[in-house]
């Protein structure tokens, strides 16, 4: 099913009308998590393929791409506050095109328009593909043009992509959730999960690597489900793919870093335990969302584990490795959390000892089972608490980077993140174990200038509660085909990888429509 709307709009026409795409330039502003970056890779990806070219940092763009989240109780007011920022920018360029995309657009459809009736294009979370064609029916028909899918027709696997970074990846191995969490909107913004063939999988992880790309990132809304919702009917449901699948990215040469997010707690195994301990390049680290410590504020939220089995995945995973770095989400005043609720969470985070958690004050979503709960916590008290869980956090945060002063850390020296200082000059990087270290890369070494994407070894020597300091100088320096693809600003693209049934293939074929849904027929 699908919601196809057009509005006749005042667009300057004439000229405009028969601009040669070639020379449109485009910008994709992104917003949320890492499967909405992924997402912009492939509308990068697609819109290159239709002739843009992306626009200079800082310099205006004749297409704006807003790829939007859901999840924060701010997402509207942002968004409808960049458009509102654009539309004179619009009046004052003809031909210049906006258009909406994400779950933002899944969730309010038409709404935008409404709200934003110079916005060209409204488009879903599974439909991204239709964007270019939407975008020149747009221009062509001097009006705006909405459509949102109801239900996933393919993977965005088989959509180009044009990535973010020379030297780490993101590859994903569903779509969807199956989980019914209260607070969250996912499930009916990307629909029931779906997974991808492990060959599939392995063929985009391939043609990163074969480019250069040194670490891969497998996404997934619940990984640890992998294998139980293949779209492929030949798949058989095998609630131990995961583990195979990590266990697959460690014979792929050239592949120096494997890391996976987000597991559930509720079906973490003790098999994804061993691979990831077996397999050299699957890093020691882990994201294990909490999100209450409270039993009774995880049955409210629909959360499919205790606080004892928590605990107890946290153990196992440091048994079998125990430098492991364990992050974590923790959502603070949800309804009903009393001062008790409250305090177990804090119990747990103190004996968790976590590297990192990502913490946030609850926002009711439009929609969710727990919007119209009774017992919303005031503003006030929700604001205590977070500042209190804040404070626990920093401090294990800090006791425990302090534990790695003087250790060996070895990093793939990154761009995001820049130098730490200019007076400094240190560089970027991050450990195997996901912490950002900032580092001295000691006096001038000529030809043999550390680049982001080539892998450095140093020595902690400090630390605070969200990085760590390396100021004794490089140990070893060891130049990448990624660093050298990051000097000559070479960004990877990988092309369209097949969902179809066979054997897959990478190339720019036309792959056969998956329906949402499982191989049981949940869907």
């Amino acid at each position: 099913m699908s919601i196809e709307l057009s509005e006749r709009r005042g667009v300057p026409a004439s000229g405009e009308q028969t601009e040669a795409v070639s020379a449109r330039s485009y910008q994709v502003r992104t917003y949320g998590c890492q499967m909405n970056v992924h997402d912009s890779e492939r509308i990068a990806g697609l819109l290159e393929d239709a002739g843009y070219v992306k626009a200079a940092d800082g310099g205006d763009a004749d297409l704006v791409v807003f790829n939007t989240c859901a999840i924060r109780e701010n997402a509207d007011n942002k968004l409808y506050g960049n458009l509102s920022h654009l539309a004179p920018v619009k009046s004052d360029r003809p031909g210049m095109q906006i258009a909406v995309g994400g779950c933002l657009a899944q969730k309010d459809k038409d709404t935008v328009l409404r709200k934003a009736p110079w916005v060209d294009v409204v488009f879903g979370t599974h439909n991204i593909g239709s964007l270019p064609a939407l975008l020149d029916r747009a221009r062509h028909n001097d009006s705006a043009q909405v459509e949102i899918l109801e239900s996933l027709e393919r993977f965005p696997s088989t959509l180009p992509a044009k990535r973010d970074s020379a030297y780490s990846g993101w590859v994903s191995v569903s779509v969807g959730c199956n989980n019914t969490c209260t607070f969250c909107i996912v499930p009916s913004l990307r629909g029931k999960e779906v997974d991808r063939r492990p060959g599939d999988v392995l063929a985009e992880v391939q043609a990163l690597v074969d480019q250069g790309v040194l670490e891969v990132t497998l996404l997934g809304q619940n990984v640890n489900a992998y294998g139980m919702s293949f779209a492929d009917p030949d798949q058989p449901r095998n609630r131990g793919a995961f583990a195979e699948l990590l266990r697959a990215c460690g014979d792929i040469d050239g592949l120096e870093r494997v890391r996976f997010t987000s597991p559930h707690p509720a079906e973490f195994t003790d098999d994804v335990i061993e691979a990831m301990a077996q397999t050299p390049n699957v890093c020691p680290q882990l994201h294990m969302p909490l999100q209450s410590g409270s039993d009774r504020v995880l049955k409210s939220m629909r959360r499919s584990y205790r606080q004892r089995k928590f605990l107890g995945i946290l153990e196992k995973v440091r048994a079998a490795m125990p430098h492991a770095a364990i992050t974590t989400d923790i959502i603070v005043g949800f309804p009903g959390e009393t001062e008790e609720d409250f305090q177990q969470t804090l119990d747990v985070v103190a004996a968790a000892r976590f590297s990192s958690a990502f913490t946030f004050q609850y926002s009711p979503r439009p929609g969710t089972p727990a919007a119209t709960m009774p017992d919303q916590v005031p503003a006030e008290v929700v604001g205590d608490r977070y500042r209190r869980l804040i404070a626990l956090q920093e401090q294990i945060c800090l006791t425990e980077n302090q534990k790695l002063l003087g250790t060996e850390v070895e990093l793939l020296v990154v761009a995001d993140e820049g130098r730490k200082s200019a007076h400094t000059g240190r560089l970027t990087g991050r450990a195997r174990d996901g912490r950002l270290v900032h580092f001295a890369a000691g006096p001038d070494r000529g030809a043999q200038v550390i680049r982001p994407g080539d892998v450095v070894t140093t020595h902690v020597t400090g630390a605070a509660p969200h990085h760590l300091i390396a100021d004794a100088g490089v140990a070893s320096h060891r130049r990448t085909r990624a660093g050298d693809a990051h000097e000559a600003s070479r960004l990877p693209t990988t092309p369209p990888v097949g969902v179809g049934l066979g054997m897959p293939t990478i190339g720019a074929t036309s792959p056969e429509p998956v329906t949402a849904g499982c191989a049981g027929g949940c869907g």
